[in-house]
């Protein structure tokens, strides 16, 4: 039987009837089918997005298409994603409990979540544009990012149960396949889906041309494709964070994948510069605070990460990595141990970051930040300060001690006139 042979996607109008047939639904929505409201609200790459008002609650409902939504069926894709982002979002509740929507029902046939509607969150890069901040921003991401990435490692997980679900999402492979893809290697060459804004083509020559640049990059991926260090969330931007002026959640964890604990930091790091950098063409005479603003989000994310990492490994340190049995049961410190690896999730995310700069430039799937700019006069000067700090920081990666000289860095090239 294929994939889809059960499957029905729905629409406004199928929806309701649907869900009546779901008890835990529909005492949830409350009243009559006929009175909820329904409405698609899907502006991503991938998926069909409902909102549903009933008389009581509102929800949301994601469901999966056969497809590609942004490039349509010449670009199929399984419905098996929705299985790995339902299972993504129960460990993630579980290991940062709030920080995702609670699940209300999960059909694996038709590929669907129903899940809770956050409100009244918006998502998280519209904000930026708009030149909005976020109360506790930093502290949430960086306790996001150590939270599951350490309890979702053999830091904390037993052996056994970590592999389980390294076979468990290991099943996943087309959607990882897309990131390792479009972020690691289409960037680097011409490839048919690739596109980029009229006027940077020397700043892409110089960056397709440097084979010590592609190489880092492909050594990147390599540590992607086979080190299954954690569960990540695999697409962790400003774009899948919801936020009030004081709140925030994480949403769409569909490209979940195990990976190098840095992966998620290093990508959501990577957001944030291209935020910082495309502010010139949205604020006015608050542009400097803003900017300042965006850098110290960065900064102190990055430190509330190894803030929260070092207290887990003090008091969660219970899986066969560095077990208390080799330092502290004789006697010894592990703090040595535990700084060394936090450099080494440094250098990871560092590369993951510079390689992220890339790929939201030059690859498919471009971010808002740059692409609402419509003078693209305006824009190509922008996206190259972009893509050339993305170059330095994949090439010195080893050699960036910490956010506070990636922050250096950054308003150095926010000087640059490279074009």
């Amino acid at each position: 039987m294929s994939e889809h042979s059960q499957y029905t996607p729905f629409s406004t109008e199928s929806l309701p009837g649907y869900l009546a047939g779901v008890a835990a639904i529909a005492d949830r929505l409350g009243g009559d089918q006929s009175a909820w409201k329904v409405r698609e609200v899907g502006d991503g790459n991938l998926n069909l997005v409902f909102i549903v008002d009933g008389e009581i609650e509102t929800i949301i409902v994601k469901q999966a298409l056969p497809y590609v939504r942004l490039v349509g069926d010449s670009w199929p894709l399984p419905l098996y994603r929705a299985f790995f982002e339902y299972h993504a979002l129960i460990r993630q509740e579980a290991r940062d409990p709030g920080s995702v929507p609670e699940v209300f029902h999960f059909d694996e046939t038709n590929a669907l979540i129903a899940m809770e509607f956050i409100k009244p969150h918006l998502i998280l890069r519209h904000k930026l544009i708009r030149g909005e901040r976020v109360e506790g921003l930093a502290t949430f991401l960086g306790n996001f990012c150590a939270r599951t990435a350490f309890r979702g490692s053999e830091l904390s997980m037993k052996s056994a149960d970590k592999k389980a679900d390294v076979g468990l999402f290991a099943g996943n492979v087309e959607i990882p396949a897309i990131t390792e893809a479009l972020v690691f290697t289409d960037p680097y060459y011409d490839a048919e889906m690739n596109h980029h804004t009229d006027g940077l083509d020397p700043v892409v020559a110089q960056l397709r041309g440097n084979t010590e640049l592609k190489a880092c990059a492909q050594r990147m991926l390599m540590k992607f494709a086979s080190n299954t260090e954690t569960m990540a969330h695999g697409d962790l931007h400003s774009g899948s964070i919801m936020s009030t002026d004081s709140d925030s959640r994480v949403i769409d964890p569909e490209f979940v994948q195990y990976a190098p604990i840095g992966f998620d930091i290093g990508m959501l790091t990577a957001n944030f510069l291209m935020a910082y950098f495309s502010q010139p063409a949205h604020r006015g005479a608050e542009l400097d605070d803003y900017q300042e603003w965006i850098l110290s989000v960065i900064a102190d994310c990055y430190q509330q990460f190894e803030a929260e990492f070092i207290h887990l490994w003090k008091t969660e340190r219970t899986g066969m990595l560095y077990p208390k049995s080799l330092f502290e049961d004789q006697g010894h410190s592990s703090e040595a141990a535990c700084k060394a690896l936090l450099k080494d999730i440094w250098i990871d995310a560092l590369a993951i970051c510079g390689i992220e700069m890339h790929r939201r430039t030059l690859s498919l799937a471009h971010n808002a930040d740059f692409e609402s700019i419509e003078d693209v006069t305006v824009r190509a000067p922008l996206e190259a300060r972009n893509l050339m700090m993305g170059a330095e920081i994949i090439l010195k990666a080893e050699t960036i001690a910490d956010p506070t000289a990636l922050v250096a860095m950054a308003r150095d090239f926010n000087k640059r006139d490279i074009l």
